[in-house]
């Protein structure tokens, strides 16, 4: 089989940070008083976090309770920020990065912090997929703080989705930036596959190729630039596979397979630095040798498992 494999390949349940079944409840988050009676109420949870950090006891990421709403915006830069409903309970993040990290991990009773892509592999998806979202969204308030048009302080509204200047009116939302990554398959047989030695990366770590979207391009366009410009390589087909949040801080990968037409290469020397065509074969060794092909959290992982999916590995008969 040298045909592409089936678009939208990844369940939501194998896509890191995705899915997670949070109900973001906008009307509830355009009515202070309900907002303001829901963080105090019995059934909340308030997860705070520590410059883009989960605060952690004895493994477990701290959750507080409504109770302990009151007391939080005295010690956080802003008051919590509104995430959702779960099934019927109202989840909050408050961001404490204006503490040292002795005061934030004090304040929680935590005794450490931790990145929530060090946590991932042993959550629940619906608990990495909240706790991700609580970081963007806490990162993107800190640094949101002044008006681009005037330079006025602004103001958090609609309980952390929005922002608004009270000086010219402007309101501002979360900004994301879509990046594409992509496998890209060599024409005709036998299948192969393109990836790269990046700047900085150890002599024997190749990856898939990948950069951001420019203004003015649609999803498809940016994997042929980029693909072109870091490998020389010309892609004449390209397909959707699925796409994964990415707030770290702002992002959103979309995955592709494309097809190149033909297997010249050349690597642009300052972000790539090397390229090869991997076939299957080559792949499932390194996959056996260092035990994962990608990042554990990562889109690229599922980019190259679905490709290696798409061929079954080769049955080795048993010996008489």
């Amino acid at each position: 089989m040298n045909g592409h494999p089936a678009v939208n390949g990844a369940p939501p349940a194998l896509v890191a940070y995705a899915g997670g079944g949070l109900d973001r409840a906008a009307r509830l988050r355009r009515d202070p008083e309900r907002l303001q009676a829901a963080l105090t109420g019995g059934q909340t949870e308030i997860i705070p976090l520590w410059r883009d950090r989960c605060l952690v006891a004895a493994g477990t990421v701290i959750r507080l309770g409504g109770r302990d709403g009151p007391w939080l915006p005295a010690t956080a830069a802003e008051g919590p920020v509104f995430l959702g409903v779960d099934g019927t309970r109202p989840v909050f993040a408050v961001d404490l990065s204006g503490l040292s990290e002795t005061e934030a991990l004090r304040a929680v009773g935590a005794d450490r912090t931790v990145d929530v892509r060090e946590l991932v592999q042993r959550l629940e998806p619906a608990e990495a997929a909240l706790l991700a979202y609580a970081r963007g969204l806490c990162y993107w308030h800190r640094h949101q703080r002044f008006c681009a048009t005037c330079g006025q302080p602004t103001r958090s509204t609609d309980g952390g989705a929005a922002r608004e200047c009270p000086g010219c009116r402007r309101q501002m939302f979360p900004q994301i930036s879509p990046a594409v990554i992509m496998l890209v398959e060599a024409p005709g047989s036998p299948a192969r596959c393109l990836l790269g030695r990046h700047a900085g990366a150890d002599r024997d770590s190749f990856a898939l190729l990948a950069g951001f979207l420019e203004v003015g391009e649609s999803l498809e366009d940016a994997v042929r630039r980029e693909a072109f410009e870091e490998a020389g390589v010309v892609v004449e087909s390209v397909r959707y596979f699925a796409s994964q949040p990415w707030p770290f801080p702002a992002g959103l990968m979309v995955g592709f397979f494309a097809r190149a037409s033909s297997e010249v290469t050349e690597v642009d020397g300052e972000e790539l630095l090397e390229t090869r065509w991997f076939s299957r074969a080559e792949l499932r060794a390194r996959r056996a040798a260092r035990g994962r092909l990608g990042n554990p959290d990562s889109i690229d992982r599922l980019l190259l498992e679905a490709w290696l999916d798409a061929e079954p590995e080769p049955k080795t008969e048993p010996e008489s």
